[in-house]
């Protein structure tokens, strides 16, 4: 098990600064970036001006509650490259996650945006106890999906050996899990548990293994969890928190000394916890939805971006950052299921191209184990109600659901009439998995 004695003992400056001369840096960036924005891109400059403020406007910390939010509609309504700041040959990298629309979510990258990205994904690891030399076996997605290259890219840069090994072929991941012999892992926790389970099944003893830190993203995780990861394989299981929208992974991240959360960068990233309804900022411990504004990202700045996730945020503890609570829920009807964000639109989208289904459908989360599952019932229209015709339809919504949104689901086609109505707003999403 990791020592914490064995940790290299210098940190950055700024991961203990007085709160005083963090606040005096945030406030120096802030206006640097509102001006950035304003005068870069035209959706900001609008934005602002439709909302009576200037980048001038801004004297104190306080004044950004001013200006307007940005949410993921805004950079849907921008694709794909309306809302960069830089012109297109000074984007180095460009990075998309899913929409619900079936456009994506695109970010770019200037060369000094992947630095800084690296820079802050390397404090996160050496934060959760990962040192240069170590192996660190990185299996988020590459490509498009921030996870994987922000990962690899954040080691490399720490002085980490990286394993490029990426997601899928669980056999395989434990293999060379047992021939190399990496001490940190990178992976979203429900496919750490995965590869729990291939571990048993090959009859090898997960707690007898190199790995000595897991690093866990990209999708909500309890404590409970936790606890059963670390008993499983005797090492440190610490947060790391992220969205493609405003970095990636490494906007914040737990730091192994106290596991009390993730603590925010919050020398490139200003947190706001907002009443999700009203919009009015909360003090600090109040439980609402997080909001986060860049200070220091060129390629693609984004000011009051709404995160939709639900949390508090609460003071530093191993550093004078502020940390985040777990996150309770978002504040639309986002679903992540092991690590990919889907929203009931996505599933409605792939219903509509089946002939035989009606469109009235109903989501169920559950979980079987540990591992969180979709229920998608519909119902047969009447001229497709036979046994065959449902199983046909079935099958087919299922395979679009998997080709085109990324995940696997169960589809039960049911009879006619058969899914609950609402004469108010539908019930799409019944969520029946346990709160711990």
């Amino acid at each position: 098990m990791l020592e914490l004695q064995d940790r290299p003992e210098a940190l950055e400056p700024i991961e203990t600064a007085a709160r005083e001369d963090l606040a005096a840096l945030q406030l120096e960036r802030m206006k640097w970036s509102l001006r950035h924005a304003y005068e870069n891109v035209p959706f900001y400059k609008k934005s602002f001006d439709d909302a009576g403020v200037h980048p001038d406007d801004l004297q104190s910390l306080a004044d950004l509650a001013r200006f307007p939010f940005t949410n993921k509609a805004d950079l849907r309504d921008n694709y794909p490259f309306g809302m960069f700041a830089v012109p297109e040959d000074r984007i180095a990298r460009i990075h998309a996650s899913s929409g619900t629309t079936g456009k994506p979510t695109v970010v770019g990258y200037t060369q000094d945006d992947i630095e800084m990205w690296a820079t802050l994904v390397a404090r996160s690891i050496r934060a959760a106890g990962g040192k240069a030399g170590d192996k660190v076996h990185v299996a988020y997605g590459y490509g498009l999906f921030t996870g994987g290259l922000g990962a690899h890219y954040g080691a490399e840069k720490l002085g980490c050996t990286v394993i490029p090994i990426s997601g899928g072929m669980t056999e395989r991941q434990v293999r060379l899990i047992e021939d190399f012999k990496p001490e940190i892992i990178m992976v979203t926790p429900s496919y750490l548990l995965s590869i729990l389970d291939e571990y048993r099944k090959q009859g090898l003893d997960p707690r007898k293994s190199s790995l000595k830190v897991g690093i866990f993203g990209a999708e909500p995780w309890t404590n409970a969890m936790r606890a059963e990861i670390e008993e499983a394989f005797d090492m440190k299981a610490v947060d790391i928190y992220g969205l493609s929208e405003v970095l990636g992974p490494g906007v914040a991240s737990e730091c192994v000394e106290t596991q009390d959360g993730p603590h925010i960068w919050e020398d490139h990233f200003y947190p706001e916890i907002i009443d999700p309804q009203t919009g009015e900022v909360l003090p600090d411990g109040e439980e609402g939805e997080l909001v986060f504004t860049t200070l220091t990202k060129e390629g693609m700045p984004v000011i009051r971006y709404r995160t939709r996730d639900l949390t508090r945020l609460l003071p530093g503890t191993a550093r004078s950052m502020r940390r985040i609570a777990k996150i309770t829920g978002r504040s639309d009807d986002m679903m992540i299921l092991r690590g990919v964000n889907v929203f009931p639109s996505q599933i409605e989208e792939q219903l509509l191209r089946c002939e035989g289904l009606s469109p009235n459908y109903q989501i169920e989360l559950t979980r079987d184990g540990r591992m969180d599952q979709m229920r998608v019932l519909v119902e047969a229209r009447e001229s497709f109600n036979t046994d065959e015709q449902r199983a046909a339809s079935a099958k087919e919504l299922a395979t679009h659901v998997k080709n085109n949104v990324g995940i696997s689901v169960r589809v039960d086609v049911g009879q006619p009439h058969s899914v609950e109505r609402s004469a108010g707003k539908a019930r799409r999403i019944v969520d029946l998995r346990p709160t711990d």
